[in-house]
Parts: C-alpha cells; sequence; structure tokens
C-alpha cells in the first residue's frame, strides 16, 4: 500500500481505512468522508456543525441515529437507525450541539458526531 491515508480525527488513531466512500478508524469507530478535514483541517472552525460524515446540518433537518445510545433512566435507549425530525442546532454542553424531541424518549440534546442527515 502506498498511499497514505490521513489519521482519525477523532483519536488521531493511525490505522485508518477506506470502507466504500467513508474513511473508517479501527480504534474508536469514527467514520468520515474523505473530503472532510477535521478539527485539525479547520473545518469546524468555520462555525458550521456537521454529521458523522463530514455533511453540514441545518435547523429543521432530519437526521437518523448512527450508534445505539443509551439513555439514563431508560432500559433500552435509542436505537441506531431513529430518525429524528425537525432539529435545532445549539451552543449545548459537552458537545451536543443538536436539541431534540424523540418520539419515545421526549426532549434531549445529541452530538452531532452521533447522528448523520437523512
Amino acid at each position: 500500500m502506498t498511499e497514505m491515508l490521513p489519521p482519525c480525527p477523532e483519536c488521531s488513531g493511525v490505522y485508518t481505512y477506506e470502507m466504500g466512500a467513508l474513511l473508517v478508524c479501527p480504534e474508536c469507530g469514527h467514520e468520515w468522508s474523505p473530503a472532510y478535514a477535521g478539527p485539525a483541517g479547520g473545518a469546524e472552525d468555520d462555525g458550521l456543525i456537521r454529521d458523522a460524515v463530514g455533511n453540514v446540518l441545518a435547523d429543521g433537518d432530519t437526521v437518523t441515529v448512527t450508534k445505539t445510545l443509551k439513555v439514563k433512566g431508560s432500559p433500552s435507549g435509542i436505537k441506531a437507525g431513529t430518525k429524528v425530525r425537525n432539529i435545532r442546532l445549539v451552543d449545548g454542553v459537552d458537545g451536543h450541539d443538536i436539541d431534540c424531541r424523540i418520539d419515545g424518549f421526549g426532549a434531549m440534546q445529541l452530538k452531532s458526531s452521533v447522528v448523520r442527515k437523512a
């Protein structure tokens, strides 16, 4: 293999590999688009909020949860593939930058790194 793939923008892992149109980090499971430069490349400095694969999110978008999420007080959590409609982008706590309402759970805040634009 002569091509050098960029390190993971989440954990800086060097063992990234290509899977279809995405790059994947086997250490942390993060997936991103090769066009997405990540935090080190300044893509987050432009003030835009991006999903797990690098798509720009906007208020009112519909997103899909990419990982099963544990929710305090709920035995089942939020399953991967759950659609969330009409999101609002906020400057939240601990990286939670999406404010939304999920059927069966109510109002929640999510991280943009665990959703994909639908």
